[in-house]
C-alpha cells in the first residue's frame, strides 16, 4: 500500500461520527392505597420480560413511613403473596433510613448492592423504593448503577417527592459535604404517586411540596400561579383535593420540562427548575441539614425574587404578591444561618454560588423572575444586592414578629 494512498485513508476515517438517540417511556400514576387487593397498578408495571415468567422484585421502605402506616409491610407482602403466580418478591420489605442525613452515608449503598447481588437481582429485575426524596435519591443510585441499571420503580411518600424530585430522572448521594455530589441520570420504569401516604405527613412535610410548585409555576405558567393563589387559604389548611390538584399539576409542569427541554440530563449548564436552589442548597449544607429542602428553597425563592426586583427585572410589587402568597402557605422567608459569615468573612451564602456553577459543570447560570411564568437566565449576580435581599427578608421578618 502505497504512503499517499495511507494518508488519503487516514483522513477519510480518522473521525466516525454517529447520533444516539435514547427513546425513554416516563410513566407516571395517580392512585390510592396501592396495596389493596383491587388495586392493579403495581401488577400492570411490573410486566415479566417474557410471558410464562414471574417477575423478581426486591422492596425498600423508608423507615419513617412505617409509623404512620404500621400495617404496610404486611399489606406489601399480602399484595405479592396473592399474585404469587406472576410476582416474586425475592424477601420481605427491607427498611432503609430516610432524610437528608442518610445520603451522607456510602454505606448505605454498598449495603443495597448486596442486597442485590444476594438475592441474584438482573436487569429486568425491579427495585422499589416507598419514601421520601432522600430514600428515592439513595436507592435509585444503588439501582441505576448496579448491572448498570436495575428497573426501578418510585413510590414517592411526600408532597415535595410526588410533585418535583420523585417524578424526575436523577438519584444521588452528598459527598465531600456537597448535596447530590455523586449521582446518576435514569428515568425510572414507572413512578407511583399514592396519595393516602400524604395523609400521615406533619404538617411541615405537606407543606413543603406547595414551595416546588410555587417555583415551577413562577418559571412556567402563569396560570397555575394564579390557581395556587386562589387556593392557598385552603392549601395552608392542608384541603385533601386542593392538595391532589397542585401535586398533579407540578408533577406535570415538571415532567414537561424534563421531556420536553431538550436537555433532560442537563447537559448545559441552565437549569430552569433550579430557580431559587442556588441559596437552597447552601442553607441545607450549612445547617447539617436541620433546615428542609422545602423551607430553604422557600428563602431561597424569596432571595431571588426580592434580588429580580433590585435588578429591575420585575416590579418590587410583583416581588411582593409572590412573597404573600409564600407566607400564606406557612414559610418563613428568613433565617439566621443567611448571615453566618464564610470565607474572607463574606457570608457564607454566598460561597453557593461558586458551588453552584461548580456543579453546573460550567458558565454559572442562574435562572430570575422576568414576570410571573417568565424565568430568564442570567450569568453573573451583584453580591451586594444579593445581601441588600438578605437584609430586606430578615426586615420583614423582624416587623412580621413584631406585630
Amino acid at each position: 500500500m502505497s504512503k499517499k494512498y495511507y494518508n488519503n485513508m487516514s483522513s477519510t476515517f480518522s473521525t466516525i461520527r454517529k447520533n444516539i438517540r435514547l427513546d425513554c417511556t416516563h410513566r407516571v400514576y395517580f392512585t390510592d392505597d396501592s396495596f389493596s387487593q383491587t388495586n392493579q397498578t403495581l401488577l400492570g408495571i411490573l410486566q415479566p420480560q417474557r410471558k410464562g415468567d414471574r417477575t423478581k422484585a426486591i422492596l425498600y421502605l423508608d423507615e419513617g413511613i412505617v409509623d404512620g402506616n404500621p400495617n404496610l409491610p404486611l399489606q406489601i407482602e399480602s399484595y405479592f403473596r396473592a399474585r404469587e403466580d406472576s410476582l416474586d418478591l425475592v424477601c420481605p420489605p427491607l427498611f432503609i433510613r430516610g432524610g437528608e442525613s442518610a445520603k451522607n452515608e456510602w454505606g448505605l449503598v454498598e449495603k443495597i448492592w448486596s442486597d442485590l447481588n444476594e438475592f441474584a437481582l438482573c436487569r429486568h429485575s425491579y427495585v422499589l423504593v416507598i419514601g421520601g426524596g432522600a430514600a428515592l435519591d439513595l436507592v435509585g443510585f444503588a439501582a441505576s448503577t448496579a448491572h448498570r441499571g436495575v428497573r426501578l420503580v418510585r413510590f414517592p411518600t411526600t408532597t415535595l417527592s410526588q410533585g418535583d424530585g420523585g417524578v424526575g430522572v436523577k438519584n444521588g448521594i452528598n459527598y465531600f459535604g456537597k448535596k447530590n455530589w455523586i449521582g446518576t441520570f435514569s428515568v425510572p420504569d414507572a413512578v407511583v404517586n399514592d396519595f393516602s401516604f400524604l395523609r400521615g405527613l406533619p404538617k411541615s412535610q405537606k407543606r413543603a411540596g406547595f414551595v416546588e410548585a410555587v417555583k415551577v409555576a413562577l418559571i412556567r405558567d402563569r396560570s397555575f400561579f394564579e390557581q395556587i393563589e386562589e387556593r392557598a387559604d385552603e392549601l395552608s389548611q392542608f384541603d385533601e383535593e386542593a392538595m391532589r390538584h397542585v401535586i398533579r399539576k407540578s408533577a406535570a409542569l415538571h415532567l414537561d420540562h424534563i421531556a420536553s427541554s431538550g436537555d433532560p440530563f442537563e447537559r448545559g449548564s441552565a437549569r430552569p427548575l433550579d430557580f431559587g436552589h442556588w441559596v437552597a442548597h447552601k442553607l441545607e449544607q450549612m445547617s447539617n441539614f436541620e433546615i428542609g429542602h422545602g423551607d430553604a428553597v422557600a428563602i431561597g425563592l424569596a432571595i431571588d425574587l426580592s434580588y429580580s426586583a433590585k435588578v429591575g427585572l420585575i416590579k418590587n410589587t410583583t416581588s411582593e404578591r409572590c412573597l404573600i402568597l409564600l407566607e400564606k402557605l406557612g414559610f418563613r422567608l428568613f433565617d439566621d444561618w443567611l448571615t453566618i459569615k464564610g470565607r474572607q468573612e463574606s457570608p457564607a451564602i454566598l460561597d453557593g454560588l461558586e458551588e453552584f456553577r461548580e456543579h453546573l459543570g460550567g458558565e454559572l447560570t442562574i435562572t430570575l423572575l422576568q414576570g410571573i411564568g417568565e424565568g430568564v437566565e442570567v450569568h453573573a449576580m451583584d453580591r451586594q444586592k444579593i445581601l441588600q435581599s438578605v437584609e430586606d427578608l430578615k426586615t420583614r421578618e423582624l416587623v412580621k414578629k413584631s406585630l
